[in-house]
């Protein structure tokens, strides 16, 4: 009889460390996120970084903040306006001096994850 509680308290035990294995699985590092949302998003949060510095390189040499066309044209960046990792991005322009750069989840299995943007801060803030 202590032979059996002992397999069935093992058993339970081995249930319990699969049942958190599994858990962790299925959650990125943030604890919520699926690691491939986590790395897709990371991703999309690096291009805002190399599009907010290419406005800044545009400001230094034109004396403006410019669109994502202008900044390719300028050849500033070759990320485009279109869509990356299931992502569109879009530049606000304000009068020249301010920006605002929005990555949208364009993809439709993607509408659910979050929209980031950049500015003239440098700061990637979740929308």
């Amino acid at each position: 009889m202590r032979v059996v509680g002992g397999i069935l308290g093992l058993v339970l035990v081995l249930a319990i460390i699969l049942f958190i294995y599994k858990a962790q699985l299925t959650q990125g590092p943030t604890g919520g996120a699926p690691p491939m949302q986590t790395i897709d998003v990371t991703g999309v949060k690096n291009e805002l970084v190399a599009l907010g510095q290419a406005e800044r390189l545009y400001l230094a040499s034109h004396g403006s903040y410019a669109s994502i066309d202008q900044l390719q044209q300028d050849g500033s960046t070759t990320i485009s306006n279109g869509s990356s990792r299931g992502y569109s991005y879009a530049a606000d322009v304000d009068d020249g001096q301010h920006f605002k750069i929005t990555a949208t989840p364009s993809d439709p299995a993607k509408k659910s994850w979050p929209t980031l943007a950049i500015d003239e801060t440098m700061q990637v803030s979740q929308q």
